[in-house]
């Protein structure tokens, strides 16, 4: 069986590992670290799949992407998300979902807070996809 690490060739597919891949920093976010898994750089066209890390005292200030929906899935962690007004306790095994044009935020309260994030359409970190 053979194992073709993304990099190789991103237009077909393959295996990725988020450790090898560098992090930033996302507008609007307090101590977040932030890897781009898939989007388009390595072939993606549809969705944007990103590994996030906020660290104790972080949060994402409040703020709407219009064009495109986000869900969060909790990895690790705790958290009060802010969705359209209202607030929530998320912990491990939650999904967050942020529907098109909704606000939402995110205040840790554990150490650190791990998430999977999917965007549809990639969001790529553009200025004009976020409304604050």
């Amino acid at each position: 069986m053979s194992s073709t690490h993304l990099s190789e060739n991103a237009a077909q597919g393959g295996v990725i590992r988020p450790s090898e891949l560098s992090g930033y920093s996302p507008a609007n976010h307090h101590g977040t670290t932030n890897v781009r898994i898939v989007g388009p750089e390595n072939g993606a066209r549809h969705m944007e799949l990103v590994l996030g890390e906020i660290v104790a005292g972080g949060n994402a200030l409040p703020h709407a992407h219009p064009g495109l929906e986000q869900a969060a899935y909790v990895l690790e962690g705790t958290a009060v998300a802010g969705i359209d007004g209202k607030e929530y306790e998320v912990r491990p095994g939650d999904v967050m979902f942020f529907p098109e044009g909704v606000f939402h935020s995110i205040r840790v309260t554990s150490e650190t807070l791990r998430l999977l994030v999917i965007y549809a359409p990639p969001y790529g970190e553009d200025p004009a996809k976020v409304i604050r």
